[in-house]
């Protein structure tokens, strides 16, 4: 189940996202040539904070690499996807929204669905200490086999035992997992220790 949810993050990283009928508003804006995870994502915190106040949610980071991690790779970024979420009130009932940032060197893309986001907890408070491209030089460094795939995340799984933010580099059939506080690097899913 847990490689399943995975793959399915990959797919969103990867733009394979159909469009869906609860869309509420999709907004672009210019982006600048050269994207980073952290420029991205304080950029995303702007405008969740401008937009929807203090009280939203960020569950994760999606970063699309251009090259293959298994083949010749410098790390470079073709785009970054983070996932919010944001709660709005209304007398005793509640809406519940997902906003999904999509960056590529071109443009920024916001789009707004109806819906949960679940298996993951809220990275809004953690305080990441271990930039993108350390976690990329730390998974190429240590001797595992890469996996063939372009995907990265960032994300806090919920599991058996609670864990810190993880980068984890792979697809569905092999992981790196990179601990963003840390540093430390594993091939075994942290929040699963006994799998």
């Amino acid at each position: 189940m847990r490689k399943v949810i995975l793959f399915l993050i990959s797919a969103l990283c990867a733009g394979v996202l159909c469009s869906c009928s609860s869309c509420k508003k999709k907004k672009e804006v210019k982006q600048e040539a050269n994207i980073t995870l952290e420029r991205t994502t304080t950029l995303d915190k702007e405008y969740m904070f401008k937009n929807y106040g203090g009280d939203y949610k960020w569950f994760e980071s999606c970063i699309l690499l251009k090259n293959y991690l298994d083949e010749e790779n410098d790390g470079a970024v073709s785009g970054i996807s983070n996932v919010f979420q944001v709660i709005r009130e209304s007398g005793k009932s509640a809406d519940v929204f997902v906003v999904l940032a999509a960056h590529t060197p071109d443009s920024t893309a916001y789009e707004i669905k109806e819906g949960f986001w679940v298996e993951d907890c809220d990275m809004s408070k953690e305080e990441i200490k271990i930039s993108f491209k350390e976690a990329y030089d730390k998974m190429m460094a240590v001797n595992l086999p890469k996996p063939h795939s372009r995907n990265c995340v960032l994300r806090k799984q919920v599991g058996p035992k609670a864990v810190n933010p993880q980068y984890i580099f792979g697809n569905i059939q092999s992981q790196i997992y990179v601990d963003a506080i840390t540093g430390d690097v594993t091939d075994k899913n942290p929040a699963f220790p006994n799998e």
